[in-house]
């Protein structure tokens, strides 16, 4: 009695501490893409207009104009993305409300042989077919998930999107403005604060996705330090050809 209540215990804690994170959310992916792309990019162009040598306004005036330029580019790219792809999900989604108004029978067959195809018993798959059938919009639903891989009820928002990804790259592109802002007289304080700033991303990333946070974090300093020097280097060449 006593091990059937233990395994009864264990089963309840594990059912409690059996979460998942929200991994079909609109606005994990803008919101990291962007914050990473404004700070390599706003970053790599200023160290390139900087490489060539020109006065300090001019590079804070670079960095803001990059900052700005940017996130509405970004949000405007992310908007334009999503409701494309949530149009196409929906005009999907309507086809197959059609076919199962005009066609229920046939839809609830090639239900029923989705779950045969999965190893379920045939009686018993044409049955559990059945009975999901009976509520058109939980058909759909199971349908779409089934054959479209989607939930008709959790499609991403273009807004979110676009919000994510204006608010990340603006936050990116800032930083290696800031120093600036905040009276420094050289590039050396923006690249310093945006490679920490690159580091401390990739590691906010590795926790959201459960991988190793220094990895993460020394990755993608070492690709916007690669990139920002190839640009500092790329400005001071044409600085000179073009001086």
């Amino acid at each position: 009695m006593a091990i059937i209540e233990t395994e009864a215990t264990l089963h309840e804690a594990h059912r409690d501490n059996h979460t998942h994170r929200d991994v079909n959310g609109g606005w994990l992916r803008p919101a990291v893409f962007g914050a990473m792309d404004g700070l390599v990019s706003n970053l790599a162009l200023m160290t390139g207009v900087a490489g060539g040598a020109v006065a300090q306004q001019t590079v804070v005036l670079t960095g803001l104009a990059g900052l700005a330029a940017g996130a509405f580019s970004m949000a405007a790219g992310e908007y334009t993305s999503v409701a494309s792809q949530r149009e196409l999900v929906e005009a999907e989604l309507d086809v197959e409300r059609r076919e199962l108004r005009r066609h229920p029978k046939d839809e609830e067959a090639e239900l029923a042989a989705l779950y045969e195809a999965r190893g379920v018993e045939p009686r018993l798959a044409r049955e559990v077919a059945r009975q999901l059938s009976r509520d058109p919009e939980q058909a759909l639903e199971i349908h779409a998930r089934e054959e479209l891989g989607i939930d008709p009820f959790d499609l991403p928002s273009p807004g979110v999107a676009a919000v994510s990804s204006f608010g990340s790259f603006a936050l990116g592109a800032l930083l290696p403005v800031l120093p600036y802002l905040l009276g420094a007289s050289s590039l050396w304080p923006a690249v310093l604060l945006a490679l920490f700033g690159l580091f401390l991303c990739g590691a906010v990333v590795a926790k959201v996705t459960a991988r190793s946070w220094w990895y993460s974090g020394l990755r993608q300093l070492a690709l916007g330090g690669a990139a920002a020097g190839v640009t500092y280097a790329l400005g001071a060449l044409f600085g000179t050809a073009v001086g």
